[in-house]
């Protein structure tokens, strides 16, 4: 993403995973880490997706070190695709190598990234070593069969979304009582909007 990214590859259930790591500014105080789930890999989705990158940027703002990471048959990533599982699986593997003990963790995600990040979340929780917060960005509700989710959770959806209907994630959040920033026009990709976006993130995560 900029100059200070360092990669670095995490040992995965299904072989070696490439990641990337923003530090925040020298000097910010550390929150925690946030660790950043890509969208669906067999439609192009990978670690370095735009909005993903946005995601990036608003938690390294924040003062977290964030770890994105291609899940398994992505980019230097082993492995094949598993249909949300395994893929669950690589995320849990990354956050067990950069967790440190007691610190926070955040989990976020793009799309189908938002279903890894909220089954990753689910299973965090019942090992009773749960995130601090998740953020979720056009989560891909209409599409995999996405948990319920903590009250505190961020969830931002365009309104005009072309591969994830609205409709699907206000029927998905409204059992479970939960907000949707709906971004007015806004389609899947964010296009022209993700500076945005990171302004949604930053507004609603302090």
């Amino acid at each position: 993403m900029n100059r200070e990214t360092r990669r670095l590859i995490v040992a995965g259930p299904a072989g070696d995973l490439e990641c990337a790591i923003d530090e925040p500014a020298e000097g910010a105080s550390s929150r925690g880490v946030a660790v950043v789930c890509h969208p669906h890999p067999l439609h192009g989705g990978t670690m370095d997706n735009k909005v993903v990158q946005t995601l990036v940027r608003a938690f390294v703002q924040l003062g977290y070190r964030c770890v994105r990471f291609n899940v398994r048959g992505v980019g230097a990533s082993a492995g094949a695709w598993d249909e949300g599982r395994g893929e669950t699986d690589d995320c849990l593997a990354v956050v067990a190598d950069q967790r440190l003990p007691d610190q926070a963790l955040v989990l976020a995600g793009f799309s189908f990234g938002a279903f890894v990040a909220a089954q990753a979340a689910q299973r965090l929780r019942e090992a009773g070593a749960p995130a601090e917060r998740l953020a979720l960005v056009g989560p891909a509700t209409s599409r995999f069969p996405v948990p319920p989710v903590p009250e505190d959770t961020l969830v931002i959806h365009g309104e005009a979304d072309e591969v994830v209907p609205l409709q699907a994630t206000l029927d998905w959040a409204r059992p479970q009582q939960l907000p949707v920033v709906v971004m007015p026009g806004v389609g899947h990709f964010f296009h022209g909007q993700l500076t945005t976006l990171k302004a949604q993130l930053l507004r609603g995560w302090h």
